[in-house]
């Protein structure tokens, strides 16, 4: 394979070991984080060079990737005079990896379009353990000849690449993904704090219920971690929380009913209210916890104890 020229914007848990992917895979990357000390701290351990900004970084590349926080910050890195689309050349294409809403993509599709740059959305599914193992999840949006060029390159980091429809397609998806995420997480975080209060080894109730039809990713890798109270890494609340409203906004648009997600949705504002904004968002169970605790509270107060 040709070396192929790409830049990598946003150097995050998530975009700096999908760059470094790209790096082993001898692509020739450049970096650009709206932090330099994270650009200048990747291009020490990897090698390529870093941009002073977005548009630094596209100039010359073949693919621009920009993984990053919401709707807003992927307008702030591919627009104005110092985003990607300013440096970038005809016939290249801008992939965005953020978990963000279908209508920025078919903005930024329309936007790239009128300078000759295609454009694929391409949210991932995975999480950091995904991203630092190349064994990500690529939903795509985009046009298929457009995917046929750049899917190599997405695969330096993916154990899936898939092609879903038009542009919007693959952020639609990730709504899809993360809706039944949160549903999960609920079920499973009422499911492990039902088992402690009758009495159940939990450890034990995993091993023989992972087993049947209640298996999922999220028992596997979470379960164990709920039952210690461990929420210290994975996915925050905080990113969680911003994706089901995207989802609700979709819905809201589409006339889907969510009536599930906009509860776990409201859960989630209260594990951030009460602090809990950077926790893994298996945190749920904490809110299960708290209730539970004032319950027996209550009981006690009932008996005059």
């Amino acid at each position: 394979m040709m070396l192929q020229k790409v830049s990598f914007i946003g150097l995050g848990v998530m975009g700096a070991p999908m760059a470094r992917h790209l790096a082993e895979r001898e692509y020739e990357v450049t970096v650009y984080n709206r932090t330099p000390a994270k650009a200048a701290a990747w291009v020490t351990a990897h090698g390529g060079r870093a941009a002073a900004t977005p548009r630094q970084a596209a100039e010359g590349a073949d693919l621009v990737f920009t993984c990053v926080g919401d709707d807003n910050d992927v307008r702030a890195v591919v627009f104005g005079p110092d985003g990607v689309l300013a440096g970038m050349k005809p016939g290249s294409v801008l992939i965005d990896h953020t978990t963000a809403s279908a209508a920025l993509a078919r903005e930024v599709h329309a936007a790239a379009g009128e300078q000759g740059v295609d454009f694929l959305d391409a949210p991932v599914s995975g999480g950091q353990s995904g991203a630092e193992q190349g064994k990500l999840t690529v939903m795509v949006g985009g046009e298929s000849s457009v995917f046929d060029r750049t899917s190599p390159a997405l695969w330096s980091y993916a154990r899936a690449v898939t092609l879903l429809g038009p542009v919007g397609s693959g952020q639609l998806t990730k709504m899809v993904n993360q809706i039944c995420i949160a549903g999960l997480l609920m079920g499973l975080a009422e499911g492990l704090q039902f088992a402690k209060m009758a009495g159940l080894n939990g450890d034990l109730v995993l091993d023989v219920i992972s087993k049947g039809a209640a298996q999922s990713w999220q028992m596997e890798n979470r379960g164990r971690t709920m039952l210690r109270d461990e929420f210290e890494f994975g996915f925050a609340v905080d990113w969680m929380r911003k994706d089901l409203r995207i989802c609700l906004a979709e819905a809201h648009h589409s006339g889907a009913s969510l009536p599930v997600t906009a509860l776990i949705e409201q859960f989630y504002g209260l594990l951030q209210a009460r602090g809990g904004g950077r926790l893994d968002t298996s945190s749920l169970i904490k809110l299960l916890q708290t209730e539970a605790a004032g319950n027996r509270s209550s009981s006690r107060s009932n008996h005059g104890v």
